[in-house]
């Protein structure tokens, strides 16, 4: 008999089985049904009496289909309980239509219940009705069919991924417009995404992800992008889909087509060209030029970089086209514009305005506007030059030569049509002063040019009359003892000498530094090898300024190896100066070459350290014997608190590093001690000795002693 409380306790349950919003069976151990609630009973098509009062397993469940068919006895959720004491669990099973009701279809759980000695006391069984989401996706699936037929007649190339089945479609379109045979590659949701172009593949993921992952985006998306055809060429498509959501926005499936745009961006380019291109000589017109144009000032302002635009007229052009015809008229346009586009740089712009006048414009050039006037000189030479050189059109020798107007501008300059206006009336007075030149629109730059192409011009005579001379600053150790001497170079002319300062630059940016830069070092050599047997000057390091320029240059190691042979200089006396300059681009290159050197016993000196690029990680890397210390740290060391620590930094940092140290620009008994006192290995300044010409230096110090300051 039960108690008053477990009666309670069962009429409870018996409630709740009634109000649970699922059929619930219970089985006993034999397979009997012990009780069902009226759900079930609704769900299964019959009454709660029938169903407990079936006598079988059987007979209570034969009804009970499974994709369409009887299900067979084995497999009736409660006899795989039964048989394998292991739950079933999301088994869709069907209860046929009755005369009244179609087809229900159910969710069937069924697990078992042991007691406490592990004995199997009853099987449980659960029905949830999921006729509707059944029924959805029965249509949803007939009209997966219809699309797919739909898809597959379609010009574009059409795709399909169901996010819930992960299922993918591609179309034969698809397949054929990439140049595959359809399946021809692993065919899941990734495919398409390995096949668009690395540099868009970013752009269409994070595109993607945003879209699927906001749910509160758009259905419908739009985007461009390549993708990679078996061939190797890029495809650009246009894809456009829509994206199917839940209720609460999470996306179920996503389908779209991609359309070839190759016809479409073909035909785009040609209209582009057609507007913005000559079709002659296929160079950019006055349009692009102007549109251009504005892009480039904001670049100048920016950068606080000049620029300069050079316009040019071929000289009695008309003349030419008059009596040669108009063919030969167009070729002569044609191979100017393919001569001036092979010496310029990539960066230069190059456009033809009409008839025979066109447009170059620079830019990156200098922060002043008398290194911008010094760059674009050069530019002009390598262009009057090219264009000087005889045509051969139409089977005869034709020369044509080219007046150029130029104008510099920077962010603060005139409007465009002010700039064009001034680079014309500017190329008018080069017409004037003769043709075949160049000439500045404004007068005080014009003069500067005019300037430093006549320094340049003297430069290149000096060179070659023999005008620069070496002398020699010497250096000193702690104790006073001559130790080395720096070379420095002067240009004698008109009666007195020049200072590096007033032709360095120049050398450098023509060029010349190459040549002047191999005169030193072979006058250099000279000198070692007259002193080697000097008791006082053949145990002297002579230090050589080498440009940045000279290291560059891929023959540089042979040229000094050959000059040293040439000569007989004993190499390691020689120290190679280098500025931290050397730091700035093709650090592997420089490297190589400096070791190069070394093989022939040459040691590196780092000078004006710590005004320029340097970085511990290249002083490492850089095969250096030595250190020189700037002027501008010396000057002040012994009376400004802060130039101190950085000297004392420094002739640490060479101990450490195991490198020679030099101060230069010793002036002062103070800077001399202070230096001294931290441990500088050597001194050059005036205050122990000014640069004198390098016969007078041997006179000094040859064999004359020990040679103290």
């Amino acid at each position: 008999m039960m108690s008053d409380t477990a009666t309670a306790i069962q009429r409870r349950l018996d409630e709740l089985l009634e109000h649970l919003p699922a059929g619930v069976v219970v089985h006993g151990p034999d397979g009997r049904i012990l009780t069902a609630n009226r759900l079930a009973a609704e769900l299964l098509g019959q009454s709660p009496e029938q169903l407990t009062g079936t006598a079988s397993i059987t007979s209570a469940w034969g009804f009970v289909r499974a994709n369409g068919r009887p299900m067979r006895p084995e497999n009736y959720p409660v006899n795989i309980v039964l048989r394998t004491h292991k739950k079933v669990a999301h088994l869709v099973v069907g209860v046929p239509a009755s005369d009244r009701e179609p087809e229900r279809w159910l969710i069937c759980n069924a697990y078992p219940e042991f007691d406490a000695e592990g004995a199997l006391r009853q099987v449980v069984v659960c029905f949830t009705d999921c006729t509707a989401l059944k029924r959805a996706k029965q249509r949803l699936q007939k009209s997966d069919k219809r699309l797919r037929l739909v898809l597959k007649g379609s010009n574009d190339a059409p795709w399909d991924y169901d996010m819930v089945t992960q299922e993918v479609y591609y179309s034969e379109r698809w397949w054929t417009m990439l140049g595959y045979r359809p399946g021809a590659l692993p065919c899941d949701k990734d495919l398409w995404l390995s096949l668009v172009h690395p540099d868009d593949r970013a752009k269409v993921s994070a595109f993607m992800r945003g879209m699927l992952e906001d749910r509160n985006a758009r259905e419908c998306y739009s985007i461009e992008f390549r993708l990679r055809h078996r061939d190797g060429h890029d495809v650009p498509v246009l894809s456009r889909g829509f994206v199917l959501r839940d209720p609460d926005g999470k996306p179920l499936r996503i389908s779209g087509t991609n359309t070839d745009l190759t016809e479409r961006k073909a035909a785009e380019r040609r209209i582009y060209e057609a507007a913005y291109f000559d079709h002659l000589t296929g160079l950019p017109n006055r349009r692009f030029l102007i549109e251009e144009l504005d892009k480039m000032l904001a670049r100048s302002h920016r950068s606080g970089r000049y620029g300069a635009l050079l316009f040019l007229d071929l000289d009695n052009f008309k003349l030419l086209n008059d009596t040669l015809g108009h063919e030969v008229g167009d070729a002569l346009l044609r191979e100017v514009a393919q001569r001036l586009r092979r010496v310029l740089r990539h960066s230069d712009n190059l456009a033809r305005l009409g008839g025979d006048e066109f447009v170059v414009v620079l830019e990156g050039l200098g922060r002043t506007p008398e290194e911008a006037v010094a760059e674009t000189g050069h530019v002009v030479d390598k262009m009057l030059a090219v264009l000087a050189q005889p045509y051969l059109l139409a089977g005869r020798m034709i020369v044509s030569t080219p007046s150029i107007g130029i104008v510099l501008f920077d962010g603060a300059s005139a409007g465009i049509d002010t700039l064009l206006r001034q680079a014309d009336l500017a190329m008018y007075r080069a017409k004037a002063d003769g043709r075949n030149t160049a000439c500045f629109f404004d007068p005080s730059m014009q003069a500067a040019a005019d300037h430093q192409a006549a320094l340049e011009h003297a430069l290149r005579k000096g060179l070659s009359a023999q005008q620069f001379v070496l002398f020699c600053q010497p250096q000193f150790s702690a104790e006073g003892q001559l130790v080395g001497a720096e070379v420095l170079v002067r240009w004698r002319r008109d009666g007195g000498l020049v200072e590096p300062d007033d032709f360095i630059g120049l050398a450098e940016s023509s060029g010349l530094i190459v040549p002047l830069g191999e005169h030193v070092l072979l006058e250099s050599c000279r000198a070692l090898a007259r002193w080697k047997d000097d008791r006082v000057l053949g145990r002297l390091k002579l230090a050589v300024n080498v440009s940045v320029q000279q290291l560059r240059e891929p023959a540089f190691p042979r040229s000094v190896g050959r000059i040293l042979a040439d000569t007989g200089a004993p190499p390691e006396r020689l120290c190679l100066e280098l500025t931290e300059s050397v730091f700035a681009e093709n650090v592997a290159e420089t490297i190589q070459r400096m070791h190069a050197l070394c093989d022939h016993g040459i040691h590196f000196s780092l000078d004006d350290f710590g005004t320029g690029y340097s970085s511990l990680a290249y002083l490492k890397r850089f095969p250096l014997a030595a250190l020189k210390i700037d002027r501008s740290f010396v000057h002040d060391v012994h009376v400004d608190p802060d130039a101190a620590p950085i000297v004392e930094a420094i002739i640490a940092l060479a101990r450490k590093l195991k490198l020679e140290i030099v101060a230069e620009g010793v002036e002062h008994e103070a800077q001399r001690n202070f230096l001294i006192d931290g441990g500088c290995g050597a001194l050059q300044g005036f205050l122990l000795g000014r640069p004198m010409p390098i016969e007078d230096f041997e006179r000094s110090f040859g064999g004359a002693g020990a040679g103290h300051a």
